[in-house]
């Protein structure tokens, strides 16, 4: 088994080795002067079972390239098996039609990972569900769950109430609060349009309460934010929120900063700098996706990953 990784979060690549005890491979990736990316691999995978690890989150064109060529020169040098893990899927939220003349992006990436030669995925937390069926190839989704459940029981916060900030997010809401023996409420929005949105009205008990605002991810802030703003009015006492993958751009973390939100609690699948004047708390996934990577390589199972406190994370 080796495991190679992009430059796009090479930290956690290298945090998953150390998790399953071996060495990082070796491989130099260099920009050409036109922008063109050259990979070179700089180790034996001949019958290995090669596992690279490439969240294609922004710059999401340029790190799915380097993905495809580094997946094009591991299937040239004889590798037997080769496993994309994707701790974030990029473009996972253009997985339908929901206007005439509009591509399905999710469904474009996954054919070009199959046509690079990938044999399998590993991915953590999909933005769908159903993106897993654009695959003709087996596909292990992991869920950032149980390391935020482990976070929050250690909080143990009082009058807990988790909140999904849309009603696309009730479902994983429900397994949080499930979890945590909580609450349960809502918050319906109208989307304006790509990075606005207005929030208006809560469906649940929330006053006086602690919140949780539980997302799979947030790249403007803008749901989160005007969630927030809304339940702070209706009463809430702290509100934390969690989030699998922040990517956040300017805006998002310059609304963040005015925010009602106290705490943004996220993992480490995309690489960010650290971010001044919001309290954001970094939890890592290296553990879970090494033990899936472990597995992966035994044919053990995974379904094991999934399962928390006798229920499904799913």
């Amino acid at each position: 088994m080796k495991v190679f990784s992009g430059t796009a979060n090479e930290p956690l690549a290298r945090a998953i080795c150390k998790s399953i005890n071996i060495e990082l491979g070796k491989c130099s990736i260099q920009p050409f002067p036109d922008g063109e990316t050259f990979i070179k691999i700089e180790e034996n995978v001949r019958g290995e079972d090669v596992f690279v690890v490439q969240p294609t989150s922004p710059p999401t064109n340029h790190n799915l390239m380097e993905l495809f060529i580094m997946i094009d020169a591991l299937r040239r040098a004889s590798a037997s098996r080769i496993t994309a893990v994707l701790p974030f899927y990029g473009y996972a939220r253009q997985d339908r039609k929901d206007q005439p003349r509009v591509p399905i992006t999710a469904k474009l990436i996954a054919n070009l990972l199959v046509a690079a030669g990938v044999n399998r995925i590993l991915a953590m937390d999909l933005h769908a569900q159903q993106i897993q069926g654009f695959f003709d190839i087996p596909v292990d989704h992991l869920y950032a769950a149980p390391v935020m459940y482990d976070y929050l029981r250690k909080k143990s916060l009082p009058d807990l109430v988790v909140v999904s900030p849309d009603v696309g997010g009730l479902k994983m809401a429900h397994a949080y609060s499930q979890v945590l023996e909580s609450g349960l409420a809502i918050v319906a929005k109208r989307r304006k349009n790509a990075t606005e949105v207005e929030s208006m009205a809560v469906i649940g008990e929330i006053r006086g309460k602690n919140i949780l605002l539980v997302d799979d991810l947030t790249e403007t802030a803008g749901t989160l934010t005007s969630a927030a703003a809304l339940l702070k009015k209706k009463g809430a006492k702290k509100i934390l929120a969690c989030v699998s993958h922040a990517i956040l751009n300017n805006v998002g973390i310059e609304r963040l900063r005015k925010s009602a939100i106290d705490e943004l609690i996220t993992t480490d699948t995309v690489q960010r700098p650290a971010i001044d004047g919001v309290k954001i708390t970094t939890l890592t996934v290296a553990g879970l996706l090494g033990e899936a990577i472990k597995r992966i390589n035994s044919n053990s199972s995974v379904n094991s990953l999934f399962e928390f406190k006798g229920g499904r994370t799913s």
